[in-house]
């Protein structure tokens, strides 16, 4: 499985989404996984990407994540949680996310 996590420079959320991430693929028993981190540094390189935010966290090279008409660009990113919207997706959410492409 290829995990990434798409980033703007000093963003935030890096570290708490790798963590989750981590948490995540270790409590489906894909601790072997490994997640990579890409920087996106300019705005072609977003709309070459499809990048809608920081972080974006693609799973074999698919956002699960994204929302139908929101433009590439260099920003933060929400995410909706059932706790509300969020800087990141919930655990649950990533973990069904990743068993989805298992």
């Amino acid at each position: 499985m290829d995990i990434e996590i798409l980033l703007v420079p000093d963003c935030p959320n890096e570290k708490p989404a790798a963590e989750r991430l981590r948490a995540a693929l270790d409590s489906l028993g894909l601790s072997g996984t490994t997640i990579t981190h890409r920087l996106v540094a300019d705005q072609a390189e977003a709309e070459k990407l499809g990048f809608t935010g920081s972080p974006t966290i693609l799973i074999n090279g698919r956002d699960p994540f994204a929302a139908a008409g929101r433009a590439p660009g260099l920003a933060c990113r929400v995410y909706p949680t059932p706790e509300g919207l969020a800087g990141l997706p919930s655990l649950d959410q990533l973990r069904q996310a990743l068993g989805s492409a298992v």
